[in-house]
């Protein structure tokens, strides 16, 4: 009987930042859930959030902070390129969040203030948050219910 190749990664969720420099000064950050044996559901790539432009440009040092920290670097990227890193279950949750909750948002002081609640949440929080946002009838909804707690 010969032996079937386990999914990438063993037996936690597997997630990965695509970054992708459009031109000069334009990032685009995106978190993916990949398939493993935690999440047989997910069959191909599942898209868990996003951040370009003015609004990643407003976080970016502190997005930045948490990837050094979990030692990824994308400093590298040439224009056009696109960049793959594995992420931790942690920062996935928290990069994900922060990105679904920040990127229709257009008040500067609030979206501080939703970024700083974001890294302030426990892991539990953070995933209880972005199971909402990402497997609710109406995400939206959710999202503005997160930004209100946390912009007060």
């Amino acid at each position: 009987m010969a032996k079937r190749a386990a999914p990438r990664g063993g037996i936690r969720p597997q997630y990965e930042l695509r970054a992708r420099k459009r031109g000069p000064g334009d990032l685009l950050l995106e978190v993916w859930q990949l398939p493993s044996v935690a999440t047989p559901e997910i069959k191909e790539p599942y898209y868990v959030g996003g951040l370009s432009g003015r609004n990643l440009a407003l976080v970016e040092n502190r997005v930045f902070k948490q990837m050094r920290a979990a030692g990824l670097d994308i400093g590298t990227l040439r224009s056009g390129e696109v960049g793959r890193r594995d992420l931790t279950e942690d920062l996935a949750l928290r990069l994900g969040l922060s990105f679904r909750a920040l990127a229709p948002m257009r008040n500067r002081l609030y979206m501080r203030g939703v970024a700083e609640g974001i890294d302030a949440m426990a892991k539990e929080e953070a995933a209880y948050w972005l199971g909402m946002a990402m497997h609710r009838r109406r995400p939206r909804r959710v999202l503005a219910a997160l930004r209100c707690l946390l912009v007060e």
